[in-house]
């Protein structure tokens, strides 16, 4: 067109960025805007807020948060670079993000949206409460959104009475529910095990809205099916047809997804013929549901003819379903084929060349330990244009870090800065998690004055890995100082962080702290697990003390858990006297001469953490 002295209008150059930014090559944006400029002294609003919200899609943040100083912007600049940041998992620069827009341009719902989700989604629930309440404060009003945001981050982070009450509460000030925010509150109630309520809300809604309609019918199928209860499910499909109402692709789809959940890939495809039967089409939702769960099953040609067929019918799957293929495809255990059918998808045309779709294939081929044919992925990328990001490279980390090559995984790292793109929380825990499995944790110290370089806190992940490398290495004073700053922080160690623990004391014949470490865990609400109770009636048999092996092997029979092979030989090389086996199957007081170990009460809670450290470790 330039050659042609055309010059095609702003609003031209708007959609044209427009649309290379929602069909995913967002890597040309900015190549497009510098042409723009050639054309016209410089863009407007529209032009702006599409090239801030390409960088926040490729991570590089840092350019896209120096634009809201360079250029026009409005609400939907700054709710796009806040979005960014919650997308990356920076939801505490994200509020910092709130305070500075707050000097300019008033923020809206979906600004407070973005930023309550991040904070619920780390698991910080408490700061997310305190912003809902300052928005409420501000005059925002609550929407459809934002209850559900509320309602579910209290619900996913177990506070599900607290969840209940909020919704209860928006009824009363008359926020009009939707069925969204109804199907939240049933799903609570499904998870929670309390069937009958979720049942009691589709009863309510009949009183309120009398004959249930399409999208409520779905809204009990999917009820049912989430209890469990796929069989009576179904009959309400028959009941809609007499009723006149015709079950469509959702209602459908949540059956077969059910029957797939339950093993039943049989009665998943009677269902598929059904919906062919009553001339009511597959959609892309059902093929892909199907060929995940032929994959779950090992069923491999008949997920590549089911992929045949829905080519065939015209589907242009987005880079999700790609990614959802290549998920299930990994799941067989059979390295090969992520390539194979990566090779089918793209000659069938259900390979979308995005950002997304390599950083998919990228990380299928790490997770399966191909981590050379990943490589190459990368540079095709490379040679195609396509913008690497923290996420891409994260991946390739991953990958030489599962496959023990610690050091060409700090090579990798070495290559993204030098490229300078940020590496996130997640670069770092990749890499200290290398390090622990290769034990070589006491070398993270570089790693995380590194981190505070870029302004990044250790998360409760980066914790988890530093326990458990230092536990591993029997440094029990440094594990207890890392746990104890987690603690402080206000994060909840997982159970296998525990049990590391557990298993440092129970290792060393420190029975008196390994149970103490217990009466922690329970105090923070995680619950022994199986791994657990063997670690601790190993351990006790090594010290022989039946009384405490015999109460826990009752405790661990009361919960449904079996011991470990390995634990009952420990059990039996302890107590076995002779060939007395009764004394080695079923440890007694009397016969082993044994005192019981009066039970400890925990006090950790009044200690500073100083004094915790050399408590468990004296």
């Amino acid at each position: 067109m330039r050659q042609l002295e055309l010059n095609p209008s702003l609003n031209s150059w708007n959609i044209l960025l427009h649309k290379f930014n929602s069909r995913g090559f967002v890597s040309q944006v900015p190549v497009l805007y510098r042409e723009l400029l050639l054309c016209h002294s410089k863009g407007n609003l529209f032009t702006h807020n599409v090239l801030i919200h390409a960088y926040c899609k490729m991570g590089m943040l840092e350019i896209a948060l120096n634009l809201l100083k360079e250029v026009e912007i409005d609400v939907v600049s700054y709710n796009t670079v806040i979005w960014g940041f919650c997308e990356q998992e920076l939801g505490d620069l994200a509020v910092g993000i709130l305070s500075d827009m707050e000097r300019n341009i008033s923020p809206n719902a979906v600004t407070y949206g973005s930023l309550i989700d991040a904070l619920f989604k780390a698991k910080n629930y408490e700061n997310a409460l305190e912003l809902y309440n300052e928005m409420l404060q501000k005059g925002i009003e609550s929407n459809n959104f934002i209850v559900d945001l509320v309602f579910n981050g209290l619900r996913k982070n177990g506070k599900i009475e607290e969840a209940q009450s909020y919704f209860n509460e928006m009824l009363k000030r008359g926020v009009s529910m939707d069925c969204v925010n109804y199907t939240s509150l049933m799903d609570g109630f499904v998870k929670k095990g309390d069937t009958s309520s979720a049942l009691k809300i589709v009863q309510e809604l009949m009183e309120k809205n009398g004959a249930l309609d399409l999208v409520l019918y779905n809204v009990l199928i999917n009820c049912l099916c989430l209890s469990g209860q796929t069989g009576e499910a179904k009959n309400y499909i028959m009941e809609m047809k007499k009723l006149g109402l015709d079950p469509d692709c959702v209602s459908y789809n949540t059956l077969i997804s059910a029957r797939l959940k339950e093993g039943k890939l049989d009665e998943a495809f009677e269902l598929f013929n059904e919906m062919k039967e009553n001339n009511l089409n597959p959609n892309l939702v059902t093929y892909e549901t199907l060929i995940v769960g032929l994959f779950e099953q090992n069923k491999l040609n008949e997920a590549r003819d089911l992929l045949h067929e829905m080519s065939n019918l015209g589907f242009c799957p987005s880079p999700i379903t790609y990614k959802k293929v290549m998920q299930a495809c990994c799941k067989n255990g059979k390295k090969d084929n992520v390539m194979i059918f990566h090779e089918i998808m793209v000659k069938l045309g259900l390979f979308s060349p995005v950002k997304i779709s390599y950083d998919t294939l990228i990380h299928s081929l790490c997770t399966n330990g191909l981590i050379n044919k990943a490589i190459l992925v990368l540079e095709e990328m490379k040679e195609k244009g396509i913008a690497q990001d923290a996420i891409t490279y994260n991946c390739v980390i991953l990958g030489h870090c599962n496959s023990g090559q610690i050091e060409k995984a700090f090579d990798i790292f070495n290559e993204m800065i030098k490229l300078k793109i940020s590496p996130n929380i997640a670069s770092f825990n990749t890499l200290l998690g290398g390090l622990e499995s290769t034990k070589r944790i006491e070398e993270a110290q570089n790693l995380l004055d590194e981190m505070r370089n870029y302004r990044l806190a250790p998360n409760n992940i980066t914790y988890d890995i530093l326990i458990t490398g230092h536990a591993k290495k029997r440094n029990k004073k440094e594990a207890i100082r890392v746990y104890c700053e987690m603690i402080s922080k206000g994060f909840v160690p997982k159970i296998s962080t525990f049990n590391a623990l557990i298993s440092d004391f129970a290792g060393a014949g420190m029975m008196k702290q390994a149970r103490e470490m217990c009466n922690e865990m329970e105090k923070r609400g995680v619950e022994m697990n199986n791994s657990t109770f063997d670690i601790l009636i190993s351990g006790w048999s090594r010290v022989l003390n039946g009384f405490e092996v015999r109460k826990l092997l009752g405790e661990m029979k009361e919960k449904g858990f079996k011991p470990h092979k390995s634990t009952l030989n420990n059990v039996c090389r302890a107590f076995s006297r002779g060939n007395n086996v009764w004394k080695a199957r079923k440890p007694d007081l009397q016969t082993l001469n044994l005192t019981p170990t009066k039970t400890l009460t925990h006090r950790s809670s009044s200690l500073t953490r100083e004094e915790r450290i050399k408590r468990w470790t004296r």
